[in-house]
C-alpha cells in the first residue's frame, strides 16, 4: 500500500489535505527506525507516542505503538517488515488503530484491518471504530434470555446457549471443535442473527473450507469472515480478534444480534507470547506474559446482550481453543475456563470412536443452561443428561464382562439409542422443530423398537415424514412454540409410524 493510500485510510485530516482542501501547514511527528526483524520494529525519536498508536513505515506498511520505554517505542508491523530498515522515517500519525465498520463488510472477506481478501472491490464502510473499545457497564446490560439455536442437538439439548453468552469450545487437535462453530453459523440461515467468523493462525486451506461451507448451507450475505492466516505477518493475528470484535460491535449496537466465533484463542496466545518475548516483555507462567489473562478477558468482556434503553442487541462469543492431551488445567484453558460462561468440552476417545459430536457430557457445563431453552426443547430434555450418563456408567461397568439383569439390559439399549440421536454429521444443523421431534419420540420410547444401526435413517427421513404427516405440530414447534399434550402425541404417533416402516424394512418386509 503507498503512503498516500495509507494516509488516505487511517488519517481523515491527511485525506482532506491531500486532496487540496486544507494548505496550511501542520506539525508532522517523525522518528526513525533503530531495528527491524519478526514483525517487531524498534522506534525512536517520537516522544508523544500513545499506546495502540498508529505509526506509518516506508512502502506505507503500519505498525502499532506497543510498548512505550523511555528510550524507545516497540512496534508491531501489520505488513512485511522486507522493505523497511534501520534508519528509516516513521511517521506518527496521533490516531488509534481503527478498522471499518458497517453493513458493506456483510458477505465479505476481509484481513485484521478490513482490507479484502476475496478479489472484491474496497469495502465500503459507514466509519472507522477503534479495535480497543470499553466493554459495556452493567448498567447497560439485560439478562440473558433469548436462546441462540446452534442445530447441535447435543448443545441444544444439554448446554442451551443464550444470545449474549460467551461459551468456549475446547478440545484436542481435530476432534471437531470448528465443526460445531460452523453448524451454529449455518442454523442462522433461519434466523436474524449476523455471523462473524474470526480465523487467527489458521490454514488457508481449512479458512477456505469454513467459507465454502457456509457458503453452501448458511446465509453468507449475514457473514463477515476476518481472516488473519498462518502465514500473515504476527501482528495481523494478533489483531485479528479485536477487529472481529469491533466489526461485531457495530451491529450489537444497532439493535441486532451477533455471533462472533474465534477460531482459535490458543494460537492468538502464541503470538501474544512471541511479541511479548520481542519486544523484551518478562515472561511468566508457561513463558506466556503476565498479561495474557487481562488480554482474553477484555476481549470476551465486551459480548454481552444489551439492555433495551441501549438497542436490545446482543453478541454472544464462541471461542475455541486447543488442549494438549486433554489437559484443562494448562493455563490458556484455565484463564478461558475462568473468563467465559461455560465450556464445551470435545473428547479425543469419542471423537475415534465415531460419536460425533464427540461432546463430553460430564466435563461441559453452561452456566446459562435452561433459562435460555425455548419451553418446548426444555420439557422434552430435562432428563437427558442425568440418563445419559447413566447409560455411560451402565455401559462402562459391563464392558468388563458381568452380567446384568434384564432391566439394566433395557436401560443400555435406550441409552445406546439416546447416543445414536445425539450423533449428528457436520454441516446438517437441525432445525428447533426437529430437535423437539426428535427428543419427544426419543422420551415416549419409540427408538426403543429401532435397530441402533437405523437410527441414522430414522432421523434423516423424520423430517420429511413429519412435513407429510403432522405439519401443523411441526410448524408450531419451528416457531418457537410450546409442545402441549395434542402435539406431543400427534408427534408421538407419527415417530411410531416410521419407525414402524423402518422395522419392517429391516425385517425385509415390502
Amino acid at each position: 500500500m503507498a503512503l498516500k493510500d495509507t494516509l488516505e485510510t487511517w488519517l481523515p485530516a491527511a485525506r482532506r489535505q491531500l486532496a487540496g482542501l486544507e494548505l496550511e501547514p501542520r506539525l508532522e511527528q517523525i522518528g526513525r527506525v533503530e531495528s527491524v526483524g519478526d514483525g517487531i520494529a524498534t522506534v525512536s525519536g517520537l516522544p508523544d507516542t500513545r499506546a495502540e498508536e498508529i505509526l506509518i513505515f516506508a512502502g506505507g506498511v503500519l505498525g502499532m505503538a506497543h510498548s512505550l520505554d523511555a528510550a524507545a517505542i516497540g512496534c508491531i508491523l501489520f505488513g512485511d517488515d522486507a522493505g523497511i530498515a534501520a534508519g528509516d522515517v516513521v511517521h506518527g500519525t496521533g490516531a488509534v488503530v481503527q478498522v471499518p465498520v458497517g453493513p458493506g463488510l456483510l458477505g465479505r472477506v476481509v484481513d485484521a484491518v478490513g482490507r479484502p481478501l476475496d478479489d472484491g472491490p474496497a469495502v465500503e464502510a459507514e466509519r472507522h471504530d477503534p479495535v480497543e473499545r470499553d466493554a459495556p457497564a452493567i448498567v447497560d446490560r439485560d439478562f440473558v434470555t433469548e436462546p441462540l439455536h446452534t442445530g447441535v442437538l447435543v448443545v441444544d439439548a444439554m448446554f442451551a446457549l443464550g444470545r449474549g453468552q460467551r461459551e468456549l469450545i475446547i478440545g484436542d487437535r481435530s476432534t471437531g471443535k470448528t465443526a460445531i462453530a460452523i453448524d451454529a453459523i449455518i442454523s442462522q440461515r433461519a434466523s436474524d442473527v449476523i455471523s462473524v467468523y474470526v480465523a487467527v493462525g489458521q490454514k488457508s486451506s481449512g479458512t477456505r473450507q469454513v467459507i465454502e461451507a457456509v457458503r453452501r448451507g448458511g446465509a453468507i450475505d449475514r457473514c463477515l469472515f476476518v481472516v488473519a492466516a498462518a502465514d500473515s505477518p504476527p501482528g495481523l493475528q494478533w489483531l485479528a480478534p479485536f477487529a472481529g470484535m469491533t466489526m461485531a460491535e457495530y451491529f450489537r449496537d444497532r439493535g441486532r444480534h451477533v455471533l462472533l466465533v474465534i477460531d482459535d484463542l490458543t494460537k492468538h496466545a502464541a503470538i501474544h507470547r512471541e511479541l511479548a518475548l520481542l519486544l523484551r516483555q518478562p515472561p511468566g507462567r508457561e513463558a506466556y506474559p503476565g498479561d495474557i489473562f487481562h488480554l482474553h478477558a477484555r476481549l470476551l468482556e465486551r459480548s454481552a446482550k444489551l439492555a433495551e434503553a441501549r438497542g436490545g442487541g446482543s453478541l454472544t462469543a464462541l471461542p475455541i481453543a486447543e488442549t494438549q492431551a486433554g489437559n484443562l488445567s494448562a493455563y490458556i484453558p484455565t484463564n478461558l475456563i475462568s473468563i467465559t460462561d461455560g465450556q464445551i468440552v470435545l473428547d479425543t476417545r469419542l471423537f475415534y470412536e465415531g460419536h460425533k459430536p464427540a461432546v463430553d457430557a460430564g466435563r461441559s457445563v453452561s452456566r446459562v443452561g435452561g433459562k435460555t431453552q425455548t419451553a418446548s426443547l426444555r420439557g422434552v430434555s430435562s432428563t437427558l443428561r442425568l440418563d445419559y450418563a447413566q447409560f455411560l456408567e451402565l455401559e462402562s461397568f459391563t464392558r468388563f464382562g458381568a452380567v446384568v439383569d434384564e432391566r439394566t439390559r433395557a436401560a443400555i439399549e435406550h441409552g445406546r439409542r439416546v447416543r445414536g440421536v445425539l450423533e449428528q454429521v457436520a454441516e446438517a444443523p437441525l432445525t428447533l422443530g426437529l430437535e423437539v421431534a426428535l427428543l419427544a419420540a426419543l422420551g415416549a420410547g419409540v427408538l426403543d423398537t429401532v435397530p441402533v444401526a437405523r437410527i441414522g435413517a430414522f432421523k434423516a427421513r423424520l423430517g420429511p415424514w413429519l412435513e407429510a404427516s403432522a405439519k401443523p405440530a411441526l410448524a408450531h414447534l419451528e416457531a418457537g412454540g410450546e409442545l402441549d399434550d395434542a402435539r406431543r402425541a400427534e408427534i408421538v404417533a407419527a415417530a411410531k409410524a416410521l419407525a414402524a416402516i423402518l422395522a419392517a424394512e429391516k425385517a425385509g418386509a415390502p
